[in-house]
């Protein structure tokens, strides 16, 4: 999960300092809606990848999405490990 942390914390330095022409920063200025639709777009191509494509384009799809949801995540103030708490307490 080193690399989710990685990549949130860079999720959350372009949130904070908004550098122009970085895509976090618009996704984040957009606000939610725009975010959630990216998710929506998404988690479509997903859908279709697992349905029609080969594994690695299905890899990429889920990627993306991923990626996406950690936007969301750091424009809610959800960290990963509050997802990763979230999952542990489902084991028992």
């Amino acid at each position: 999960m080193e690399t989710i942390d990685e990549i949130y914390s860079i999720i959350l330095e372009r949130k904070k300092e908004a550098p122009e022409g970085s895509y976090v920063a618009s996704l984040m200025t957009g606000g939610q809606g725009k975010i959630l639709a990216k998710i929506e777009e998404e988690s479509a191509e997903v859908l279709q990848a697992a349905r029609i494509e080969t594994k690695e384009e299905l890899i990429h799809e889920i990627a993306d999405l991923i990626f996406h949801v950690l936007v969301l995540m750091g424009h809610e103030n959800i960290t990963p490990e509050d997802i990763s708490a979230e999952l542990r307490s489902r084991m028992k």
